[in-house]
């Protein structure tokens, strides 16, 4: 499968529904703290605003509410990797990207075959506080020449400078939070992505 170059990871809805305002076509709704009564509600709002732009939604971690509200794709992280039913989300014909930090984690992604993996932090990043320190764009360059034609998703420190940088190292997509969460305008800033990553919409 081929994924869009830019890659929004919003922290709900209403951040989903800006980003496909904007023209992005591959959007990740990641919930953080939220019950799971208020995930369902978000997630069914974020599906259906990426339904209505004929944008796709990729939800991460709740992996039963994809299967119960059908989204069709979710990103799981190692620690998902351990209570997810992959074998179901595969039955149901939902696509999965997985998070990777080490050489172990690689591993273990590949051998769930997944739709795309992710590597990260590839710079520093102060969204979250993570064990793992800046990966680098040697790795980036070691994940791609692994994964072959897989694309491979990078996240971490991403912003419009270091995007050309990520691309020539050999990621196939930006995962973009930080950049676009804090800035003043996301939309706008979307907007800026689509233009640099070449994505942008026909009007």
């Amino acid at each position: 499968m081929k994924l869009p170059r830019f890659y929004p990871v919003m922290p709900d809805a209403d951040h989903v529904a800006r980003m496909v305002a904007a023209g992005a076509r591959l959007v990740q709704l990641r919930l953080k703290g939220a019950s799971t009564r208020e995930s369902r509600v978000q997630a069914r709002t974020a599906r259906d605003r990426c339904a209505a732009a004929g944008a796709t939604l990729v939800l991460n971690d709740f992996w039963e509410i994809a299967l119960t509200e059908g989204i069709g794709f979710v990103h799981l992280g190692q620690e998902d990797m351990d209570t997810a039913d992959i074998p179901a989300l595969k039955r149901a014909g939902i696509r999965i990207g997985l998070s990777t930090h080490d050489e172990a984690e690689l591993e273990r992604a590949l051998s769930f075959d997944p739709d795309y993996v992710a590597l990260g932090p590839v710079w520093p990043t102060v969204l979250k506080k993570m064990k793992w320190g800046p990966q680098g764009l040697d790795r980036v360059r070691a994940w791609k020449a692994r994964i072959g034609a897989r694309p491979l998703v990078a996240i971490g420190g991403l912003t419009p400078e270091r995007a050309a940088a990520a691309f020539a190292a050999g990621a196939d997509s930006l995962a973009v939070v930080t950049d676009l969460v804090t800035a003043p305008d996301p939309a706008a800033r979307a907007r800026e992505w689509l233009a640099l990553t070449d994505e942008v919409p026909v009007s």
